[in-house]
């Protein structure tokens, strides 16, 4: 009798265990669910770039006048360096530029016969070259006045024109229109997402991570160096969610 009672109790402690363990796995699965319904749409994103370009005006101009002279004295390459900045500075002047934008640099004088390793000797032992450099805000004054330099030449200048001294167009006023371009960006950002979540079934969410690439200026063109091209671009990650969780 006893035995029967023992085990009727060890039955009924075996069914409330097993009852109890089924429900907690059922509510642990519930959860273990939702959890993971939960994750899988947190971890759903697009990412993205946005562009922003704009063309504008160069505000400032660095013109060069490189020139060079020889004489067998020095003191006759120092008058000759002499006369050619005066005149560099009057045609400048003539031309409507403010003395103070022109600056000059010291000459570079050589020894032409201790560079000499052949026995022909040049006619003058001295060479310098020196450069005296218009840097202006008035950008189309120079344009306009650029072709008449040849009348350096005319007057006895000899201009030494190269790669390294040639004529640069600057935008100075990039402070100006950055707020306005990375706006412009992230705008463009979030209609390339918006077009993926309209071709995925979803909806743009709030943004995840964002990053600001370095601005750009570039020439128009190989013939329009007074005209720049300003360029930025973003990269933004939008969260993705379904539609059925925003109603």
């Amino acid at each position: 009798m006893a035995g029967s009672i023992r085990n009727t109790v060890v039955l009924a402690s075996a069914v409330l265990l097993g009852g109890l363990l089924a429900l907690g796995l059922v509510v642990g699965g519930s959860y273990i669910k939702g959890a993971a319904e939960v994750w899988q749409q947190s971890s759903r994103s697009v990412t993205v770039r946005g562009l922003s370009e704009r063309e504008v005006p160069a505000d400032l101009v660095l013109w060069p006048f490189n020139y060079s002279v020889s004489a067998n004295t020095l003191s006759d390459l120092e008058q000759q360096l002499s006369d050619d900045e005066q005149s560099i500075r009057a045609f400048l002047q003539a031309q409507g530029f403010a003395p103070e934008h022109v600056s000059s640099t010291p000459p570079r004088i050589t020894d032409q016969f201790s560079n000499q390793y052949s026995g022909q000797r040049p006619d003058e032992r001295y060479r310098a070259e020196a450069t005296l450099l218009l840097r202006s805000p008035d950008v189309e004054g120079v344009i306009e006045a650029i072709p008449s330099a040849t009348s350096l030449v005319r007057e006895g200048v000899l201009l030494s024109p190269s790669y390294e001294y040639r004529t640069e167009f600057l935008f100075t006023g990039l402070d100006a229109i950055k707020p306005e371009m990375i706006a412009a960006a992230t705008a463009d950002a979030r209609n390339a997402a918006q077009q993926f979540a309209e071709d995925s079934g979803s909806q743009v969410g709030q943004i995840r991570q964002a990053t600001q690439g370095y601005f750009s200026i570039e020439d128009l063109d190989s013939y329009t160096p007074q005209t720049k091209r300003v360029r930025v671009v973003t990269t933004v990650d939008y969260s993705l969610q379904d539609h059925s969780l925003q109603d």
